[in-house]
């Protein structure tokens, strides 16, 4: 996966303009508050995901305009390839090799990259939200057809619980639940079990790496924790049975409480150094070396599905780490196109991006 060329046009801070990047390592330098993290985070767009930073699609357009449009040229799957994004009335609508898309979904996978943000260092020290969520994102990009699948389960959760909300008040609603149940079983154990089959490709990856950061002194377990009891091993009707039955079960509960209690929404990750959970035990030093093992192993194991190594997008994570998980992270992204953002140039480059209040200076090695 190569960028060739970013194009630029009210979005955000920057100016209208067109980039270039070089093979290999970007650096893009310049003081706080330029617009480093805005190029980054449109190169991220066009993997067809939300945006990292948890900005409305509303946001990504500049000041005193209606609109904004970006363009990339990259090559993937041995040919030039074109995804155009147009962000207009607070949505984004997409054009891939100059076919109109009628959903944003349907982008996904065609370019594939791995952001790596300070926020992603909390990932063990936060909740399972965020654990969730960076297995779902990095699952979209392997296999496209699972953003489809967990929509489906994300929508019939919500008409499961608006009618747990509403049966305290109409009883004879009650007798439906159960349709809903079915439903909701049989979506929640296709998304639980893909979950699972990913994350055992996963931890071998992140299990390496994080050996090789701590010079074989520790160890780095993870695993994929259901929330309805089913074994990782099972097939997809054995956890459908088995969360159709937890479902039952807690029913009352769930009425009660107006949501559903159990489901792939209520799953987490598992992560432990030494047998032991990271997120309760773990030093904030452990704890950074296991999210960047997990971080590598995603684009390991991206690169080895999808047959080419995904671009990496390093948002001012470097300041973050001490010298010697820096030296682990970029001798490991060798070979690969990277985009790191900071404030000095500390990091040897074969393109310099300079941003100064939205204008971008590139400079050569």
């Amino acid at each position: 996966m190569l960028v060739k060329k970013i194009e630029f046009t009210n979005f955000r801070n920057l100016e209208n303009t067109a980039l270039c990047p070089k093979d290999g390592i970007n650096v893009i330098f310049g003081n706080n508050a330029q617009g480093k993290t805005n190029i980054i985070e449109c190169l991220w767009l066009f993997t067809g995901g939300r945006s990292f930073r948890g900005s409305k699609d509303s946001e990504l357009i500049a000041f005193d305009s209606d609109h904004a449009e970006i363009r990339l040229e990259f090559n993937s799957e041995g040919r030039d390839q074109c995804i155009e994004l147009n962000i207009r009335n607070g949505k984004r609508s997409a054009t891939l090799n100059d076919v109109p898309k009628k959903y944003l979904s349907q982008i996904i996978g065609s370019f594939t990259a791995v952001v790596f943000s300070p926020d992603h260092l909390t990932l063990i020290k936060n909740g399972p939200e965020e654990r969730r969520a960076f297995i779902d994102g990095a699952l979209c990009q392997i296999k496209p057809a699972y953003a489809v699948q967990l929509s489906r389960y994300k929508k019939i959760l919500g008409e499961r619980n608006a009618l747990l909300k509403d049966i305290p008040r109409h009883r004879e609603l009650e007798d439906t639940l159960d349709i809903w149940n079915e439903k909701l079983a049989a979506e929640g154990a296709a998304v639980a079990r893909t979950r699972a089959l990913y994350t055992e490709g996963l931890k071998k990856h992140a299990a390496l790496f994080y050996d090789g950061i701590s010079e074989g002194r520790e160890s780095l377990e993870i695993e994929y924790k259901i929330s309805f009891r089913a074994e990782n091993t099972m097939s997809s009707s054995e956890m459908s049975q088995m969360m159709l039955e937890n479902l039952r079960k807690r029913q009352s509960d769930d009425i009660y409480l107006g949501y559903t209690t159990t489901g792939p929404h209520r799953d987490d990750l598992s992560v432990k150094i030494n047998g032991k959970e990271a997120r309760s035990f773990g030093s904030q030093g452990q704890q950074r070396s296991a999210v960047l093992s997990l971080k590598l192993a995603e684009a390991a194991l991206l690169a080895e599905k999808k047959g080419e190594a995904p671009v990496i997008l390093l948002d001012d994570v470097l300041s973050e780490l001490d010298p010697s998980r820096q030296d682990y992270l970029l001798s490991r992204l060798e070979g690969m196109q990277v985009f790191i953002t900071c404030c000095e140039l500390s990091v040897p480059a074969r393109g310099m991006i300079c941003v100064d209040g939205g204008r971008l200076t590139c400079t050569e090695e």
